[in-house]
């Protein structure tokens, strides 16, 4: 959604953290993958090979408070997108949150804007 107001350095970092937050339980999921592409496509980082960093230095990179909060709303769609929030990931997502220094009533906020919009992508459409 916002991917692209982020600089390059920002692009490749957030590719790695959506990746090790969609790997971060154990599998990748089938609802996780598909965002991870669109993730790619969007950013113009199809080839772009996942270095496996850590998420500190991954967090390191996201200096300004704009990209901090395009960060956290993106990852919170790849974390909700499976429809099941893990321990890990929720322990990530509280790591992202105290790094960024984030308001934990900010955070509510976008929790559940991102919950909002998966129930609107899901709900039927009528003719």
């Amino acid at each position: 959604m916002f991917l692209t107001k982020l600089q390059q350095e920002e692009k490749e970092a957030f590719l790695e953290l959506a990746y090790l937050m969609a790997t971060i339980d154990g599998k990748f999921s089938v609802f996780e993958n598909p965002v991870i592409v669109k993730y790619q496509k969007e950013m113009d980082l199809e080839d772009y090979k996942i270095k496996g960093l850590a998420i500190d230095d991954i967090l390191k990179v996201f200096k300004e408070e704009r990209s901090k909060h395009i960060v956290l709303i993106e990852i919170l769609r790849i974390v909700y997108s499976d429809g099941i929030v893990h321990e890990n990931e929720q322990n990530s997502i509280r790591l992202i949150k105290e790094h960024f220094g984030f308001d934990p009533n900010k955070y509510a906020s976008f929790k559940d804007w991102i919950v909002g919009i998966k129930e609107l992508a899901n709900y039927p459409e009528h003719d």
